[in-house]
């Protein structure tokens, strides 16, 4: 087994994996390092990654690109409206609130769950992985942002599960990225901690943390996000300004055509980047819509007067990972800047500005956060030894528990786990309950949440409590795990018994319930069941199907592949024989026959292309096997020219060699073996003689086969005489011994 670290980001993926002394990114099928996060659904058959990424274009409205803004998200929730307005793939609202995506495949609407997307992508990257290593791959480590909630923590995981991967940690891309940072300096001391800003400037989001380094250990003091504010921001404050520039210039609204609107976004997207290292850049697209070719030039000056807006509220995130961590700027040693959209010159100036020194970019800004996964993912499994190095996260948002009694908390706020809480952790709640209960899970400040989300967590029905008094003492274990969810590990019944006797003979009593006896009184312990219900999650019978669907869906596509590499099999076979039937093979084939031969690649060349596009894989199989009937005799015999002589050359060195061991034998072995070789060089006079006088067009007189085995036999008997005429000798010598032994 191995272990990977996989970044799922809104456009594209990164895999890395744990080797002996060092990270590794994974190459995808094009040899790329980032595989984009689309999934493209054909008329039969799925396209995955870069596949799917090629089909955006020419299939926009069945390619679900993007998938991560929707994830454990409300089909109504304030924002993501405007959001859902630009995908070109249809959405609408489930019966539970939640959002569904309808499409078209092999004939039929079918629906899906972000959820069930998400599984496809982290799927096809398993399978890339395992191609890639060789070996099955199950353990990983997922990158997500902070500001992700439980719910959709929650539906990661049940993604991985869909694609059949077992995370270890959902880790947070800051986290992940200053873990690949950390363990590797070696200019930290427990005298002078080192505190480091990093700031990831992705697609569609701003994420910033500050980390303290320690030797042997790393801590998150603070994180601070922006979850709608990333590089495709800057790229849509490119499109609409020219698309208002089109629209009046060339008289074209690119917003009335899906394909169009692609296609520009795709062109923006370059132009920022040629912007971050250029002062100007020019915009061409052949054909954008009703066959006319656009132009644009933009200054990099204007752009970023056009982006004023997005630019003011990188300050807000840095300002507030700074007040959250209650550090001033003389005790922050360095910042790094990492993601994909953070190539902008000006948000460099606003980071320097904001923290008084210069970012630095000392790691790779794509890479980083699939290194620092697989790097825990390593420090996690079993199989590998990766020397100590504690990672202590911070939790961004608060967490507090409702009972049906009020509040139940630890401070004084009302919170039980606050934010900037370290995790994993665990608190112990002790309650006075007489019978069954319900404690709720929820965020504390509703403010703090992205898009406003509904601050409900979970709901956990402790019950039924079977005690012997007016009020029964329970404790509740909370823990707060390595992904960052919320759950009740246990809840125990504490009851004292007053009379000692009769508790110790109480035949329902086990050593586990038990305890110690104390004063006169036995404390016994009794597992009080728990159930949970997760608020909008996915129930274990809608994980099995999104299971069983993807099973089928992927035995779909293997079928297609395997109907593919059928079809192109024969198409090769149409345009190679084509060419070899009028060149190498022609004087192996009389005239007839190569007219039949031709007829019929011409045949299946034509229907290749008409009625055979889209057929069965034996179709395919049938008509190549049709064809071979007709070549195959004649590739035969041009295969078979060439073997022949070589055969024939063999013998004739074969009989060569016997000829030459045969002077050291007896005189009779000497004839015998003499004898086989000139028989065996006549008859392959004989024979190709007779083959000699045939045309090329036929089967010949004798098959290299035939030769070979004629050499086999001719080998067979010489070297038997040999051996038998060697086996004599040493009996000779052996009984001139025994003679001259009994003499003496």
């Amino acid at each position: 087994m191995s272990v990977v670290g996989l970044d799922i980001g809104n456009e594209n993926c990164i895999i890395a994996v744990a080797k002996q002394r060092s990270i590794d990114v994974l190459l995808n099928e094009e040899s790329k390092r980032e595989t984009p996060a689309a999934v493209s659904f054909g008329e039969k058959q799925r396209f995955i990654g870069s596949a799917g990424a090629a089909s955006a274009t020419m299939n926009p409205r069945s390619t679900i690109l993007q998938v991560k803004r929707l994830i454990g998200r409300k089909f109504n929730e304030p924002g993501l409206e405007k959001e859902l307005k630009l995908f070109p793939f249809e959405t609408f609202e489930s019966p539970d609130g939640g959002i569904l995506i309808r499409l078209q495949f092999m004939g039929e609407v079918h629906e899906f769950t972000p959820i069930q997307i998400l599984g496809m992508l982290l799927s096809h990257l398993k399978q890339i992985a395992e191609k890639n290593l060789e070996m099955p791959v199950s353990e990983c480590v997922i990158g997500i942002p902070s500001y992700f909630t439980d719910l959709q923590r929650r539906a990661y995981l049940d993604a991985a599960a869909i694609a059949g991967l077992k995370p270890l940690r959902l880790l947070h891309d800051c986290t992940a990225t200053a873990l690949g940072y950390g363990i590797y300096k070696t200019d930290i001391s427990n005298s002078s901690p080192v505190y480091t800003v990093f700031v990831d400037i992705g697609h569609c989001d701003t994420q910033i943390c500050i980390a303290l380094f320690e030797t042997g250990q790393m801590k998150i003091i603070s994180h601070a996000f922006d979850c709608s504010l990333g590089g495709r921001d800057f790229d849509e404050v490119l499109f609409n300004h020219f698309a208002s520039q089109f629209k009046e210039r060339y008289n074209i609204d690119v917003f009335t055509n899906i394909k169009a609107s692609v296609r520009l976004r795709a062109s923006c997207e370059k132009l920022k980047k040629v912007l971050s290292a250029n002062a100007e850049a020019p915009l061409n697209i052949e054909c954008l819509m009703d066959e006319k070719d656009v132009r644009g030039l933009i200054k990099r000056e204007e752009f970023e007067k056009l982006s004023s807006d997005l630019l003011e509220r990188i300050t807000v995130p840095c300002r507030k990972v700074l007040a959250d961590s209650g550090l001033t700027l003389d005790k922050i040693n360095s910042v790094e800047l990492v993601g994909s959209g953070s190539r902008i010159p000006a948000i460099t100036r606003i980071l320097a500005s904001i923290f008084n020194r210069e970012p630095s970019r000392t790691i790779n800004a794509s890479e980083c956060v699939a290194r620092g996964c697989a790097l825990q993912c390593a420090m996690l499994s079993p199989i590998f030894r990766v020397r100590e190095y504690e990672v202590q996260d911070s939790l961004p948002l608060s967490i507090g528990f409702l009972s049906d009694k009020g509040p139940v908390c630890t401070l004084s706020n009302g919170v039980l786990f606050p934010k900037g809480h370290p995790f994993p952790s665990v608190k112990i709640l002790t309650l006075h309950r007489t019978n069954m209960f319900n404690m709720e899970a929820f965020y504390v400040n509703s403010n703090e949440l992205p898009s406003k989300l509904s601050p409900q967590i979970n709901t956990f029905t402790i019950g039924p409590i079977q005690c012997h008094t007016n009020m029964a003492k329970v404790k509740v274990r909370v823990q707060l795990n390595l992904h960052g969810i919320v759950k009740l590990d246990s809840a125990v019944l504490i009851e004292d018994q007053l009379d000692n006797s009769v508790t110790t003979n109480d035949p329902h009593l086990t050593s586990e319930q038990a305890g110690v006896a104390r004063r006169g009184k036995a404390v016994k312990r009794l597992e009080i069941p728990i159930s949970e219900s997760v608020c909008d999650g996915m129930k274990r019978d809608e994980i099995a199907k999104a299971e069983e669907k993807e099973r089928w869906l992927m035995q779909q596509d293997l079928k297609m592949e395997q109907t593919k590499d059928k079809k192109n099999a024969l198409e090769s076979y149409v345009y190679e024989m084509r060419d070899k039937i009028l060149n190498a093979y022609r004087s192996f084939a009389n005239e007839s026959d190569r007219e039949e031969i031709s007829r019929k690649l011409q045949q299946t060349e034509d229907w290749l292309y008409e009625d055979g596009m889209d057929e069965t894989e034996n179709v395919y199989v049938e008509k190549l096997e049709d064809l071979k009937k007709l070549v195959d005799p004649i590739e035969n015999r041009y295969k078979d020219e060439e073997a022949r002589v070589q055969a024939a050359k063999d013998l004739l060195k074969c009989i060569e060699d016997y000829w030459k061991a045969a002077a050291s034998l007896s005189s009779i072995k000497k004839d015998a073996v003499t004898d086989e070789c000139n028989k065996a060089e006549r008859w392959l006079q004989e024979k190709s003689q007779q083959q000699d006088s045939l045309p090329k067009d036929v089967d010949p007189m004798i098959w290299s086969c035939e030769i070979k085995r004629k050499m086999e036999a001719l080998e067979a008997t010489c070297k038997y005489m040999i051996r038998s005429n060697a086996s004599r000798d040493d009996m000779n010598v052996t009984d001139q011994g025994d003679k001259s032994d009994g003499m003496q």
